[in-house]
């Protein structure tokens, strides 16, 4: 019996053996095992184990519509360090800006406003004028989230904006006396952290906050678990308290941790599985980290060396990472071929 008459369940089996490299191989034998190897499922088990592949740590594939296959090439890419880099935008004055990625479209805040640039398909490249702007704070935007419906910011006037991503409307919340320096928001409720020493939990729907919880120290980051039941606040580190605590609904602290870095990371994501980008205060510098290693991956600096800005937001799907800077947006391309990079 030849390999191709095997039952597929019998294939399949032989198959999860092999690396990707073999399969690669496999898939230039016939026309018949060429259509058989580049199928999905041929190629989960490998994926699963890759860095940002799109398959997350309970097994679910956040990029359902690119083949495994042209994912896990990529994958040999991001682990390696090989990708091109490109400047997308370039702006004058030195900003703080920051990210969000949703599909084909980055929303990039530039001062008091936020603009939606979409992604063109192939080159992913941002079409150069933004297709929508979202405004109202009279200081600049310092944090926003987006939501299936929404898109919530907080500004350096104290206020948070609520802005309907179906229409045009726009509802401001009374905030912070300071600054909110972040914020995030899940099925309408809204937790914001500010340099006047508090988090403040309300609601899109209400003017006044449902709490106000006292944290002694400017707080720079929140998160709200995805079931709701608690949310993680991080402080400054400037007193003593403990700069990383979780909240339960009931407000009252649960558990923290003492910082243990004395260098500061300004921003983190996580593919859900086994990859970490973090981008640091100093030099603009990218690191990329696999959780299953104790050492860097690999480090790219964004920042030329007479300037120094820290990298104040970063977003990555399975091909590109975005990275915000002082002046300018970075990308980088991980979809190459490690033979077309020099």
């Amino acid at each position: 019996m030849l390999l191709t008459q095997l039952p597929e369940d019998v294939l399949y089996h032989i198959l999860s053996h092999l690396d990707h490299r073999s399969l690669s191989r496999l898939c230039q034998v016939c026309k018949s095992m060429h259509g058989f190897v580049n199928r999905d499922a041929v190629w989960r088990k490998i994926a699963h184990g890759c860095l940002n592949s799109g398959i997350t740590r309970n097994g679910t594939d956040i990029y359902p519509n690119i083949p495994l296959k042209e994912r896990v090439r990529t994958a040999q890419n991001w682990y390696k360090g090989v990708c091109k880099r490109w400047i997308l935008l370039r702006w004058k004055t030195k900003l703080l800006p920051w990210l969000q990625l949703d599909e084909d479209v980055l929303y990039l805040s530039q001062a008091a406003k936020i603009g939606a640039y979409p992604l063109h398909h192939d080159s992913r490249r941002l079409q150069r004028n933004p297709v929508e702007i979202f405004s109202g704070h009279k200081g600049d935007v310092c944090r926003f989230v987006l939501t299936d419906s929404h898109l919530i910011s907080g500004g350096s006037d104290g206020r948070i904006m609520v802005h309907s991503r179906r229409s045009r409307m726009s509802l401001g919340l009374t905030g912070h006396s300071q600054e909110v320096n972040c914020l995030d928001s899940k099925n309408g409720l809204i937790i914001s952290g500010s340099r006047d020493q508090t988090a403040r939990m309300c609601t899109m729907t209400s003017n006044s906050p449902l709490a106000t919880i006292p944290m002694f120290d400017r707080v720079w980051s929140v998160a709200i678990s995805p079931t709701q039941s608690s949310f993680v606040t991080g402080t400054a580190c400037c007193e003593n308290f403990s700069p990383l605590r979780i909240w339960d609904v009931e407000r009252k602290c649960v558990m923290e941790w003492e910082e243990p870095h004395d260098s500061a990371l300004y921003c983190i994501q996580t593919d859900g599985n086994h990859m970490i980008a973090s981008g640091s205060s100093y030099y603009g510098v990218v690191r990329i980290w696999d959780k299953r290693q104790t050492k860097c991956l690999q480090f790219f600096q964004l920042s030329s060396d007479s300037v120094s800005s820290p990298v104040y937001c970063l977003r990555f799907n399975s091909s590109h990472l975005y990275a915000a800077l002082a002046t300018a947006l970075h990308s980088l391309d991980f979809r190459q071929h490690p033979s077309n990079n020099r």
